[in-house]
């Protein structure tokens, strides 16, 4: 079953309810979804349970066992979920995120391609690339802020000493 929720600011709901049910937009000041599945949703505050969303933007987001593609949230709560992207003020993960770009990341047992913020506080932190002047908890990856530069500095090192290279063997005489 397919439905589509789409407001105007005019009629703006109040609070929309959503159980097993796909929409492809969502305008309201609360959405709580339970056990569907969402295109877009625009909220103040969103609660997600057993649930799916391709692009979130709200003030506050609370997820439980959900799925989610982009998040962009001023507070963003993710228990046993899985995001593609989150970007937000403050986040607060437990489960695996691609990317997360964020003022403040707290980690529970957290699984991240890419970690972006200033502070990054966690019990156990496992990501690819981690970014942040403030590191607090145990944290397992493969390039930290250090290791960016240097992987940086090295290949724009080798980038450079090619070009010089192929202008020295194939520059025009």
């Amino acid at each position: 079953m397919t439905d589509e929720t789409d407001t105007t600011p005019e009629e703006h709901s109040q609070v929309i309810n959503l159980s097993q049910v796909d929409v492809e937009t969502v305008h309201a000041e609360l959405v709580r979804m339970h056990q569907s599945s969402a295109g877009a949703l625009k909220s103040e505050d969103v609660e997600l349970k057993l649930s799916a969303a391709a692009a979130v933007t709200a003030v506050n987001l609370r997820a439980d066992r959900s799925a989610l593609g982009v998040v962009e949230a001023q507070e963003v709560s993710l228990q046993n979920s899985a995001a593609g992207l989150v970007r937000a003020g403050r986040a607060s993960l437990n489960g695996v995120a691609g990317s997360v770009v964020a003022g403040s990341v707290e980690f529970g047992n957290a699984y991240a391609g890419l970690v972006a913020g200033r502070e990054v506080r966690g019990e156990r932190i496992e990501s690819i690339i981690l970014l942040s002047r403030k590191v607090e908890g145990n944290v397992f990856t493969v390039i930290d802020t250090r290791g960016a530069l240097i992987a940086g500095m090295v290949g724009g090192l080798f980038a450079g000493i090619m070009l010089l290279l192929g202008r020295m063997l194939f520059g025009r005489k």
